[in-house]
């Protein structure tokens, strides 16, 4: 008996929505992975380039990302910010963000100092760190946001000193009125200061969008085979029973 195959509409329906949703899923996950390696191209580009002296004007902080640069101002010691809920190596702590005055201008850039552990005998008490008086040198890497992490309850009011779980930059020149440039360097080298320096690499999960676009590739082609699959098998069994009728 030759291969037969029976045209169904509702499966055959069902399959173009299953392939088609396949094929845009998987399309979307290769786009997300090539924007993802693009940014590691960058941060690879970037950190190989020789520090850039940061001045006090119009900073594009697109083209400035993952840059290593140099600044040299005041730390304003009057108004931290501490980023709640962040880890290192397991221990609880936070992120000491402080604006540094440029120097010989009115503006100013947010400086990620470093990482400070959690007091155990008094969360609300921080542990002691030093800041450096007068004008100073800074190195770092400037990232345009500080990392997010899940926000829990309601956010803390934003003003000096302030314990916070996120912080957008520009509600925190809005709130301090300092001329915040739009981005912060992540200070790197000397930590004297009792500050942790080890910065965790940006989390980019490249493999795991390639691995969801294979996956929904994979369904798109599972669909289809399916559809043909049932399909010449309800062709044969049509054509046996007409088969078996012709011989009664």
């Amino acid at each position: 008996m030759r291969l037969r195959f029976k045209f169904r509409l509702i499966p055959f329906v069902a399959t173009l929505f299953l392939v088609a949703l396949g094929i845009s899923l998987a399309q979307w996950q290769t786009r997300r992975g090539d924007q993802k390696q693009a940014i590691a191209n960058a941060i690879m580009q970037r950190g190989a380039q020789a520090p850039l002296a940061l001045n006090a004007g119009p900073q594009n902080p697109e083209q400035l990302e993952y840059r290593h640069v140099t600044v040299r101002g005041e730390f304003v010691t009057a108004w931290p910010v501490y980023l709640d809920n962040r880890s290192y190596k397991g221990a609880p702590g936070f992120y000491v963000l402080m604006p540094l005055k440029l120097a010989n201008s009115d503006q100013y850039v947010l400086v990620q100092r470093g990482w400070l552990p959690l007091n155990s005998q008094n969360r609300a008490t921080l542990l002691p760190y030093v800041t450096p008086s007068g004008l100073v040198n800074v190195e770092g890497v400037v990232r345009r946001q500080a990392g997010r992490v899940l926000q829990l309850g309601q956010p803390t009011a934003l003003q000096a000193g302030a314990i916070v779980q996120n912080l957008d930059i520009a509600n925190l020149a809005a709130v301090s009125k300092f001329q915040l440039q739009p981005l912060l360097i992540e200070q790197t080298g000397n930590n004297q200061d009792g500050l942790v320096r080890d910065w965790p690499s940006p989390s980019l999960g490249i493999e795991m969008h390639r691995g969801y676009e294979f996956q929904w590739y994979a369904l798109a082609v599972m669909a289809f085979l399916f559809f043909v699959v049932t399909g010449c098998r309800q062709g044969i069994k049509d054509a046996k029973k007409s088969y078996d009728h012709e011989r009664k």
